[in-house]
This record gives C-alpha cells, structure tokens and sequence, in this order.
C-alpha cells in the first residue's frame, strides 16, 4: 500500500447531493503534516527511479573545435528532499512544494575531437538547489470515490557540480559545462512525470473508499460525499452522507438530517462527527427489515430466578391462565412497532423504543396459544466507544412502562406483572441486544488505517471522535 494513502482522505470529493450531511469529517494541520511525512517517503522512493537516458552531441569548445561526446550509464546514487511544503489552497485544492532538494549521479564519458582522437572516464555530478512545485486536483469518478491527479508541475534544478575522473584533465574545464547543462535538461524532464505518476499512484488506494460498507445481513452504511469539500488554510471539512440503508433496498426514511458543525478542536488529526440523524437511520433500516424482535423462552432465564416463564408463574397473578392452561411453558414475543429514536444530549445518549409483548402458552404439540398483548414504552442508556474502525455500544435499562392492548385471559393488573418484566428485559433482551452493539458498524475508512489516541465525545444532537491515525501495510 501506498504511504500516500492518508492524503486520499484530502480527496473526498462531493456527488453534488442537495442535502444536509449526517457525518462530518475534519483533518486538521496535524494530519496533513502526517500525510505530508508519509507522502514524502514515497515521492522520494518514486524520484529515485528515475531513469536518465544515454546522451549524446556535438558542441563546440574554443579552441579545439567540435567536441563528440556521449554519456551512458547515469545512475542516480543519492536523493534527498529536506524541505517540503503540503498545504491547502482555499477552495482550490492542495498545493505541493519541495525546496532545496538534491541529487547525486555517477555516469560514463566518451569524447572524440580533432577528428581522431579519444578520451574517456567517469563522472561524478551532484545537483543541489532542486525545486519542484505542484498542484493536485481532487474530482470524482463515476462510483462517487475520488481520484487525484498532477496539474502545474514544474521542477528546476539549480546548481551543479561536476567532478570527472580519467581521461585528460586540461579538457574537464572547457567540457563541464556541455554536460551540466544536458544532465540538467535530462533531469528537468524526468522529474515532474515522475510527481505526477506518485500522485496518480494514491487513486488505487482511493477506491478502497468505504462508499458502502456492509454492516451485518441486514444492513450498510454509505458514505457517499454531499457537499464540496470546505477548503482553508488549516484544515479541510467535508460532509458524508452517513445514512443506513437496507441491503439491496435504499429507502429514505421518514426524517432528515439537520445541520451541524463540528467543534473548534486541533489536537487530533481527524475528527469525525456522527449526527443522530445517522444512527436513527439505523433504527429505521433493521425495525423495516424485522430484525428488531426476539422470542424469549424460559431456558434464557438463569437457573438461579425463582421467576419461570411458565403458567405457573404467570397464574398467580392471572389466575385464568393457570386455570386454562395449567402446568404449560410459555414463550414472549418483543417487537418493536416503529422505529426507535436515538437522542444525543451532553454527554448522553438515550433511546426511547415502543413495542408489544405478546404472550404464548405453548401447547404440547408445540402449538401457541396467545394469552395477551401488552404495549410497551421503554426507554435505555447506551454508552458508545471506538473500537477498531468501528463505533459500538452497549446499553442499560432505564425504565419501562406496559399497558393491556389485548387479552384472551380475562382483565388484569399490568403493574403486577411489572418485575417479571423487567427482570425478562434485563436477562434475555439487553443481553441480546449489546452483543450486537458490540459489533458495531464501520466509520468511514481508506486502506489499512488504525485509528490510535481515540476520544469520543456526545455533544447536542451528534457525537464528535477525534482520533490521531496510522496506515499499515
């Protein structure tokens, strides 16, 4: 993988949707100096294969007159690029400046002058004072990821110092200069393609772009940008999409994105915030695909409760269901019947959810015989954290509330029923529940990128992770 990978997060660039983003994403000065260290390693790599062709020509040199030469064999033996510049043009793009580079060559000379004499021998040329200035564009490709290329290159190669060895050494003086200015020119050629193809080289990683990333059977999340990046001096916004989807099935759900800015904060390299709008679409996408349901049965329950999902337990506060169905198992059905709403308040996420109950006596040819339907109105804690490139969770019960929609067993007191309910939630449903928030689903990523020094933050309305990252591989 390319180190260049970190600038792609520079090149997200906008589908030109006309909506509100449910994610927000801000690398700062921090992480452009990181991409700027990484993107140098491989510029400097690239140059270093750099290939300058065989030369060959005839000048003229007081007092001898033509002078044949040839210069073969040009390696390039040392490349460095002390001073480098990455920064952010304002609404434009990103700006490339590499200052004070250098260059060292070893190379083979053959002279033929006065129409029959011969000399040759080595030479040593060591060019300092390289420049190289460029612009890189960002635009999209035709699946909404970005691609990057090479515009305004330019290069200049300053000063040169040649050193020869063999041959007569009264020549080296009146011929430096002849050599200088065709290794230069070679150079100068060879430098920027060289820029452009690092560049260009970023736009396989770009594609690793998680545009859609699949979370589970049930759903995927897209990334897709927009809006146009927001360009400044210091760092760069841009807006995603964030939205949850159903596989195959990309319906919009019944509320919108609101807006939102991400804090004024430097320390990490990136910040990405996370709206309710994009979590809620999550809640939409799985209670639509069913998956928000669970049967609860008594092997659920720890041994150790007195409490049995059994007609025996349940009798005693309905007396009918003991009476008409004595000594039976039973079984509950959870579901929700809407989707549930996610609310981020300062340092706080709730989740308020409505569902029903549904009581079964199981018959001994296995067949279901309903008891009741309760509605339910329930409402959990969650505490969210980084795990990976992941968001997760996990959740606790705050309270419930349960009323009698229908019954087959006669009128009773909900309340009653109260603590058998709240412990089947607590033991069966939760549990359930956190071990897939504990799997959570992908933040957007590019390449192999780890994300180190992770903090989270719930905010108003949205959630704000600011995370230092790290390309491997």
């Amino acid at each position: 993988m390319s180190p260049c990978c970190w600038l792609a997060l520079l090149a997200l660039v906008p589908l030109a949707l006309a909506t509100n983003p449910g994610v927000k994403v801000k690398l700062t000065e921090k992480g452009i100096e990181y991409g700027k260290q990484i993107g140098m390693v491989s510029l400097q790599q690239k140059l270093k294969t750099m290939k300058v062709p065989d030369l060959s020509g005839t000048e003229r040199v007081a007092p001898i007159g033509k002078v044949k030469y040839s210069l073969t064999g040009i390696t390039i033996v040392n490349l460095g690029l002390p001073n480098s510049g990455l920064a952010l043009v304002p609404g434009t793009g990103i700006s490339l400046s590499i200052t004070n580079a250098f260059i060292s060559l070893h190379g083979n000379w053959k002279i033929q002058y006065l129409s029959f004499i011969k000399d040759s021998g080595s030479f040593d040329l060591e060019v300092n004072g390289l420049t190289i200035t460029d612009s890189i564009t960002i635009k999209s490709d035709e699946t909404g990821r970005p691609t990057v290329s090479s515009v305004n290159c330019g290069a200049n190669v300053g000063s040169a110092s040649i050193k020869f060895h063999g041959g007569a050494s009264w020549l080296y003086n009146l011929f430096s200069a002849y050599i200088d200015k065709a290794l230069r020119s070679a150079l100068q050629k060879q430098i920027c393609p060289l820029v452009a193809d690092t560049i260009t080289d970023m736009n396989p990683h770009l594609k690793t772009l998680n545009v859609l990333a699949k979370v589970d059977k049930y759903a995927e999340v897209e990334y897709s940008m927009v809006t146009s990046p927001t360009i400044s001096n210091a760092s760069i916004d841009f807006s995603l999409k964030g939205e949850f989807y159903n596989i195959g099935k990309h319906q919009e759900p019944p509320f919108s994105p609101t807006p939102f800015s991400l804090p004024p904060q430097v320390n990490n390299m990136l910040y990405i915030g996370i709206s309710a709008f994009t979590t809620n679409s999550a809640g939409f996408v799985y209670n639509n695909a069913g998956a928000l349901s669970l049967y609860i049965t008594d092997d659920m329950i720890p041994p150790s409760s007195p409490i049995r999902l059994n007609t025996r337990t349940f009798g005693a506060f309905i007396p009918e269901i003991a009476k008409r169905f004595p000594g039976m198992m039973m079984k509950l059905l959870v579901k929700t019947v809407k989707e549930p709403t996610i609310f981020f308040e300062p340092n706080n996420v709730t989740v308020q959810a409505s569902g029903t109950v549904t009581a079964y006596a199981i018959q001994p040819n296995t067949t279901l015989s309903p008891l009741f339907v309760l509605s339910m109105e329930g409402s959990v804690s969650a505490r969210l954290y980084v795990t990976g490139v992941k968001l997760a969770g996990a959740v606790t019960l705050n309270k419930i509330e349960m009323t009698l929609e229908t019954t087959y067993v006669g009128q009773f007191q909900v309340r009653s029923l109260d603590n058998i309910f709240l412990m089947v939630l607590k033991v069966a449903v939760i549990p359930k529940v956190n071990a897939r928030l504990e799997k959570g689903f992908p933040l957007p990523s590019i390449g192999k990128m780890n994300l180190v020094n992770t903090q989270l933050q719930v905010l108003k309305d949205y959630m704000v992770i600011g995370t230092d990252v790290q390309f491997t591989g």
